[in-house]
Formats: structure tokens, sequence, C-alpha cells
């Protein structure tokens, strides 16, 4: 009777408990009949307590157990580590220990020794190897895979290689341990090399492997071993799984090939939310802000709710354009608690708000925000520093102190761009140095580069250049391009060259700092060296980045380039421009043509000006909007002298207000006059 019975309930317990009141019921019956010392019936009921993540009521059943056996303690030990109970999992297994009739197994070890990597417990889980060795386990594949995770987790990156090397069969979890090891601390290459050995071994990996793996050359931009991945995955019938595929997408995008990321997107059988944000973060971070907002309108179609990631990339890709409008129409797809208790998104809303110039809605959104990080707080100082409200930015700089909340190198990178546009050179020079003598933070490159563009935009240019000298590392090209862009502000054409030469040398593929060059040739008036550039570059096949402006009209984005007739209402915008300059000759305005620095007819330097990107989408703005709407304009390039000095003058004899961004840095027109201090 008593087996029909203990069959019955083992039905009950494995089958039809589904709720902890259920499982009760049955702990119930079981005690009635007398059956609590059926070892195989409390370990069935402590299982499945524990995946009903009841850990205090399966401990106390365990703890009223009369004599526990090595299979009850591994049960309760797993389900507590399977449950985040690490704590409780290491009490458990010290109270096994002090049971001599109790002897850990290769079941035991693993766990215990997750629950040590979880919890950094180096102490026991030195202890827990040498019992390993003691009790002969040293060559369970098991076993050492826990070791290997445990070392893995604790930095011990030498002492888990020492025991990955001596698993005699190593499996795909054992490979997995050791490469998701180096990844965690930083060592991608080494990852991937590891895991071009597990296939040399002929271990087949599983979808996770391929996930990690996949991060690891996203993280060092590693587009050959991706693609050689990308291969081994199609030959072997990997790529219907809809996490691995959106690995595949992400690392594409993390490496800038978009194309293949479309790719892997188009061929997926399924697609997830998470696959769909991927590639829309991917074309907004690539600089392909339109795609992405098209990515995000078919996602839309296809119903899918947008995530938080999503939302970053729209709110991304609406900042590059500044879409205002597009941009505040997408906020209300998502809660409004949502954007306030997530600080991903509220970081994602300051930062759209800010680069689209309404400095007065991303502060609202940052003194509204339940949580603010640290995150959050960089981009708020950051927003204010862009749209040169530098004082209310060294204030939030403040305010962070008195919550208690340490500075990092991003929070220095706002407050010194902020200084660089305010001209604030003493306290620029005062921030760099409280950096690592009050802060303790490093300086790396980035900062340097902020150094050196504020000491050259104010004229300092020998300080910059010795400051570079300076610099613990080597100078990149964006160091070396903020002291350029002081050479062109204050007309040093003989340490621009110098510069140039500097530039060429490390970036040999960009057509710019050619361009650059072959206009100071032509400034100088030294022609045969400027053909003598344009020429070389014509022969490399290089060409110059194109002009392109975007202006944002009834929650539609438009896009200008140089000379552009593809508008639908070309002839309006080139008869409004003509009537323009007609009021600005008036108002005094003369096209200033050494801005178009060609061998060329003054006349034609006039028409080549006349046609600049961000003037026509000014103008298409003048003829679409009304006269109480602010225009705002985003150029993927620096605005030229003549267009900051014709627009200045638009804002007057039209009585507009026109924000323009360009590299992150607002012109603000007003009445005639600007906010910047590009141009003085």
């Amino acid at each position: 009777m008593n087996m029909n019975v203990a069959s019955e309930l083992k039905k009950c317990l494995v089958s039809g408990c589904r709720s902890l009141q259920k499982v009760k019921q049955c702990h119930c019956r079981l005690l009635r009949l007398g059956l609590n010392h059926d070892t195989f019936l409390i370990n069935t009921l402590l299982r499945t307590s524990l995946n009903l993540r009841a850990t205090q009521y399966a401990t106390v059943v365990f703890a009223q157990t009369p004599h526990p056996n090595i299979f009850l303690y591994n049960a309760v030990i797993r389900g507590l580590v399977s449950n985040d109970a690490f704590h409780d999992a290491v009490s458990l297994y010290a109270s096994m220990r002090q049971r001599s009739t109790v002897v850990p197994d290769n079941f035991t070890f693993p766990f215990v020794l997750k629950a040590c990597a979880r919890l950094k417990n180096t102490h026991l889980g030195l202890t827990l190897h040498s019992l390993v060795i003691k009790t002969g386990f040293e060559r369970d594949v098991f076993v050492n895979t826990g070791l290997v995770c445990f070392y893995s987790k604790n930095g011990f990156l030498s002492h888990a290689r020492g025991v990955f090397d001596e698993i005699p069969d190593k499996n795909v979890v054992s490979w997995t341990a050791i490469i998701c090891g180096y990844i965690e601390f930083g060592y991608c290459e080494e990852a991937v090399g590891l895991f071009r050995g597990l296939l040399e071994m002929g271990v087949r990996p599983d979808n996770f492997t391929l996930v990690r793996v996949l991060y690891a050359c996203s993280r060092t931009g590693d587009l050959a071993s991706g693609r050689w991945i990308d291969g081994y995955m199609r030959e072997n019938g990997f790529c219907g799984n809809v996490f691995v595929a959106t690995s595949l997408v992400d690392m594409y995008t993390k490496c800038g090939s978009m194309e293949e990321a479309q790719r892997v997107f188009d061929g997926m059988v399924e697609r997830d939310v998470v696959c769909w944000s991927a590639l829309i973060q991917g074309y907004a971070a690539n600089g392909m802000p339109k795609k992405a907002l098209e990515v995000f309108f078919e996602m839309q179609k296809e119903n899918v709710r947008p995530d938080c990631y999503a939302m970053v990339g729209f709110l991304s890709a609406c900042a590059r354009l500044g879409a205002l409008e597009l941009g505040d129409w997408a906020r209300g797809l998502v809660d409004g608690d949502e954007f306030l208790c997530n600080p991903v998104l509220g970081t994602a809303l300051i930062d759209f708000y800010a680069k689209c110039g309404s400095v007065g809605r991303a502060v609202e959104v940052f003194k509204s925000m339940r949580r603010k990080d640290r995150v959050v707080f960089n981009a708020v100082i950051s927003g204010l520093a862009m749209c040169g409200h530098v004082g209310a930015a060294f204030g939030v700089f403040s305010q962070m102190g008195k919550v208690g909340m340490q500075p990092d190198g991003n929070t220095f990178v706002g407050l010194l761009c902020g200084c660089t546009h305010a001209g604030l050179v003493d306290d620029g020079r005062r921030y760099f140095s409280h950096m690592s003598c009050v802060f303790d933070v490093t300086p790396t490159i980035e900062h340097y580069g902020c150094m050196v563009d504020l000491l050259a935009r104010a004229g300092l240019l020998v300080e910059a250049r010795d400051l570079i000298k300076s610099m613990p590392m080597k100078a990149n090209a964006i160091v070396w391009g903020a002291l350029l862009g002081g050479c062109r502000l204050h007309k040093d054409t003989q340490l621009a060259e110098q510069v140039l030469m500097q530039l060429i040398e490390l970036e040999p593929w960009n057509s710019g700092h050619y361009v650059l060059l072959s206009n100071i040739y032509s400034a100088s008036r030294r022609w045969d060296e400027a053909e003598k550039i344009r020429s070389s570059l014509s022969e490399k096949g290089m060409q110059k980045l194109p002009g392109c402006s975007w202006v944002e009209v009834d929650g539609v984005v438009h896009e200008f380039r140089v000379g552009d007739t593809s508008h639908p209402l070309t002839h309006k915008i080139y008869e409004k421009l003509e009537s323009l300059f007609k009021d600005l000759r008036e108002a005094g305005y003369s096209p200033t043509t050494e801005f178009v620095l060609f061998d060329v007819e003054e006349e034609e330097k006039e028409y080549f000006l006349g046609c600049h990107s961000e003037k026509l989408a000014v103008a298409f703005a003048l003829i679409s909007t009304s006269v109480k709407d602010v225009i705002r304009v985003v150029k993927n390039l620096r605005v030229c002298g003549d267009c900051h000095e014709a627009i200045k003058l638009v804002s007057k004899v039209t009585e507009r207000e026109i924000v323009i961004r360009d590299n992150n840095r607002f012109h603000h027109f007003s009445e005639g006059s600007c906010s910047c201090r590009d141009y003085w």
C-alpha cells in the first residue's frame, strides 16, 4: 500500500504541483502517512519547492529531515544557487562539512564553487580546490569547469587557464567557461583564439558560446573574425536561432558594417524586439540617423512594441537630426514614468532635448527623474555645456558632490567642453588639474583633446602645441584636429600646415585633411601645390565628405546637400534665397569668398557659397514654417564663416530665431547676433 501511495505522491509532486499550496498539501499527506523518512520522496519535495522559488520553505523541510544524505544536500544547495541564494548555499555546505558521515561529491563542488564565485569568496574557493584534490575529483570535467568559472569570475585567469589545460576531456561547457572568463576581463582577442581552439578540437559550440564570442568581436571591432564566425554559423546551421542571429546583427553594427547587419536581419525568420533594437541603434550610432528612423517605423508596422533600447536608438537618431517634433511623438509611445524611473531612457531623453537645443526641457527631465545615477548627471552637464549654459553645468557638478556622487572621466569631458564653448581658460585649467589631484581621475586622451581645443580656440596655440608634446600618450587625430581648429580660427597657416602633415600621417585615408591642406595652399595663393594635393585625391579615388544639413518641418526631416536640386520645392527654395540675398546686401552683407578657396572668379565663388546646405535648409524652413516657430538645422560638417555671417543677418531681417548645430556646437541666432564663440 505504501508503495502505491509513494508512487502517487511522487507523481503529484513531479507533475501536479504548480503552486506552493499544492506542495504543502503533498507534504502534509507525506507526514500523515509516515513517509518522511523516504529520501526519494523528500528529495522530490525539496526540488519541487525550489523550482517554485520557495527557498525558505525548502530550507525548513530540509532542517526537519532527521538524517539527510548527500543527495538531499546537493538538491538543496543546487536549488539555493539557482535561486541566487548564495549565502544560504554556502551556509548549508558549511553545516554539511560538520557531519562526518556526509562527504561532498562531484555534484556538490560545482554549485558551491558557483556560489563562491558570485560572492567573491576566494578563501572558500581555494579551500574547495584543495578538497577537490584530496577527494580525487581533480580530473572530473564538471568539477574542473566549476573551478575554471570560480577563478575566472575572481580575476585569477592564470589559475583558471591552468585548471582548464589539465582537463583531459574538455566539453563545450568548460571551453565556454574559459572563453567567458577572458572576455569578462577584456582579453577578447585571446577569447576568439580559444574559440578557434575549440573548433580545432572538434567540439561543437552551443548558442551561448557563439553569443559570447560574437560579443568579444564587437568589443574589439574585430570584423574579420566576426565574418569568419558568421561563415561558420551559416555552414553549420546556427543562424536559425534568434539569439545568435541578433548577436550577429549587433556585432556587425558595433563593427560599423551596416550592410552586413541588414543582410543578417533580413534573413532572420523570427525577429523579436531585441534584434529590431540592435539594428536601430546600429544605424543611429553609425551616422545613418534617417535609416534608423525608417527601421523604427518598419518595426511599428510589424506591431512590435519598442523596448528601452529601441527608444534610445530612435531618440539618438532624432537628436542627430535635430528632429524635436519626431522625438516628442516617440516619447508618447512609452509610459512617462518609465522615462523618469529608467536612467537609460532618461539619459537618452536628456541628450535628445539638449542636442535639439531645448535645454530647458532637458533640465526639466533631469529634475523630474526619480533615479539619478552618474550617467544621468553626466548627460545634463554635457547638455548644458553644449548649449552654452556653462554656469548651470558647473552648478550640476556641485550638486553631484553634495549627493556624494563621485565624478568620472565623462563628467570632466562635459565640464571641459563647457569651458571651451565659453572660452573659460582658467576654469578649464583648474578642472583639468583637479581631475587627478582632487578626484583621482586619470586624464585620458579625450581630456587632453578638450584642453588643446580650449587653449587653441583662445589663441594660445603655442601652449596647446606644448601640451600635446607633454602628453603621456601619442596624440590622435582628434587632438591634432583640435589644434587645427585653433589655427584656422586665428589664421596661423604655418602651424596649420604642420598639423595637417601629422593628421595625414595618422589618417592617410581621410580626404578632409588633404582638402584642408589644399585650402591652406589656395589661401596663400600657392595654386600649384593646391592643385597637386587635389590631383592626388583623384588618383587615390578619395572624395571629400559632402556637406549635409537636416531640418524638421511638421515631424518630417528634410535633407539638403550643397547645390541640392532634388527637393520638390527646389524652385521656391532658390527663389527665397535670391530674395534673401537682396535683403542681406541692403543690410550690409558681402559674401566672404575666402571660404571658397579655389582659383576661380569672385562671381563663381559667390555662387558656391550661396548654395551651401545650411543656407538651403534655412530657406526651406522660412517658406514652410510660421514666424513663431524656431528653425532648427543640423549640419554634419562645420558651418563655414560665410554661412555663419549670412544666417546671423537672416535672423535679423526675418526676425526669426534660428538654431544650427554642427559637430555638437550650437549657433543660436537671434536678432542678428549669435551665442557661439566660433567666429570672433
